[in-house]
């Protein structure tokens, strides 16, 4: 199968390393749980390790965006790529070899994330750079069907490896998969890339960065937004759901497939996205965020496990509706040499209170009761996302054309262009929005990564 003219080299190779980076490591978080409870350790055990992942990630991430601004990011990404190998493969080893202790699964578990909080902002824009302008938003959403693909099979075949082989060797696949996509964003062609001027330091990239989010209204009003959205959210799905599935669908056996009809939708919202080019983008994107309400309500019925499937299935889409106007729309506005440490602006708040809201489901659920506590998440949802629609710059909004296109394509740089224009590893210069979160949840905002067990691609 031919691919399409917009798909250049340094896209295909972009698409490619993501692909097998998440099928890899999608089965891995299934791996790493049972390979904590293979060693004696309770539920709690897991959340520890998991929260070893996440806490350097948060801590690292504003960082990780002023060094990939200042460094060529696609060597932030190899370098990122190669610490996540060497930290899963010495999970692997230790799990393979007999009885790792918990301090050193917390210990891999944190590497893990510090390569991700590295990884994570320069990634950010890198498939919208590599094709033309005028084909990002298309491109995007190609993207993200091959990303929410790898992520279902790979929770999918992970689970089957894991009872057929043990979870080792599910961790040492990953390992393989990280070291194949450093691999391939190794022979990214750079060649255009402008040489970075110095900066004034890590905390002057910090403070600009700031200060490009704070002076765009409808960028700060939605990460605010989906600070709370993505923690309500994983409250409901990592907390509530599975006791609601326990009590009232059947067990793990409805919630798993209400979980994969979510996964479904995305795939269904990435492929409308290929087509549907809407002229106010984040108008449109907020919107969509309206239906991530849904579920919550559902489950506080609770509605059968046929009906919060089909719930799950349309949340999908509108998530990857909103994903894709939310890149495309930072792709647009944000200036290349600033865009990673917007982005880990965008990160953190977007993942910041999650684990205190996962932390508190259980206590708000005692005090008010777990059907309370689910409407409270729907009004939430609905309260803040009705708050940012009054929001006059997201509103008006609207998407520009391009003409120039980006390098790895397969057109040649038009007359007067610039080495920016074509770069393939990097953001194209302002005019033309981006950003998501992949994984488990059944929200979030786009991005190009594995994210941690319980966060939802944005």
């Amino acid at each position: 199968m031919k691919a399409p003219a917009w798909a250049g080299r340094n896209y295909l190779l972009l698409t490619g390393a993501t692909v097998i980076a998440n099928l890899g490591s999608s089965g891995a978080l299934i791996a790493t749980a049972f390979a904590v409870l293979a060693t004696g350790g309770s539920a709690t055990d897991v959340g520890l390790v998991a929260a070893a992942r996440t806490l350097p990630l948060l801590c690292f991430l504003l960082i990780g965006g002023a060094v990939a601004d200042r460094l060529p990011r696609h060597r932030v990404m190899v370098a990122a790529n190669a610490l996540s190998c060497v930290s899963q493969g010495l999970f692997a080893l230790l799990v393979l070899a007999g009885e790792p202790q918990m301090w050193q699964m917390a210990l891999l578990a944190a590497l893990g994330g510090t390569g991700q909080a590295f990884f994570a902002p320069a990634s950010e824009g890198m498939v919208l750079a590599s094709v033309s302008g005028d084909q990002a938003g298309r491109a995007f959403a190609v993207f993200r069907m091959g990303m929410n693909g790898a992520n279902i099979g790979g929770a999918a075949l992970g689970g089957a490896l894991v009872a057929a082989v043990g979870p080792g060797w599910v961790l040492a696949i990953d390992s393989a998969a990280f070291a194949l996509a450093a691999a391939l964003r190794a022979f990214l062609d750079v060649s255009g890339v402008p040489v970075r001027k110095p900066g004034g330091g890590v905390l002057h990239d910090l403070r600009d960065g700031w200060r490009e989010v704070a002076s765009r209204p409808w960028l700060w009003a939605v990460v605010v937004q989906f600070s709370i959205v993505n923690a309500v959210i994983s409250a409901a799905e990592a907390v509530y759901g599975p006791l609601v599935a326990e009590q009232h669908l059947g067990g793990p056996g409805p919630w798993g497939l209400a979980l994969a009809g979510f996964g479904v939708g995305t795939a269904g919202g990435a492929l409308l996205m290929t087509r549907f080019r809407p002229r106010r983008m984040l108008l449109t994107g907020a919107l969509c965020v309206f239906p991530l309400a849904l579920p919550s309500a559902a489950l506080a019925v609770p509605l059968p496990a046929a009906g919060l499937t089909v719930i799950m299935f349309g949340t999908g889409i509108a998530i990857e509706v909103f994903a894709v106007t939310w890149m495309t729309a930072l792709h647009q506005e944000i200036p290349e040499e600033k865009f990673s440490r917007v982005s880990s602006y965008d990160w953190l708040g977007s993942l910041a209170m999650v684990p205190l809201a996962t932390a508190l489901a259980g206590p708000v659920q005692d005090r008010i009761g777990r059907t309370a506590a689910l409407w409270g998440c729907s009004a939430l949802i609905v309260l803040l996302t009705a708050a940012v629609l009054c929001v006059p710059d997201l509103r008006r909004l609207t998407r520009r054309t391009t003409t120039a296109p980006a390098a790895g394509a397969p057109s040649a740089r038009p007359a007067g262009a610039t080495a920016a224009d074509t770069a393939g590893a990097e953001w194209p210069k302002p005019g033309g929005v981006a950003r998501g979160r992949r994984g488990g949840g059944v929200t979030g905002r786009c991005s190009a990564r594995p994210e941690p067990a319980g966060v939802s691609p944005r």
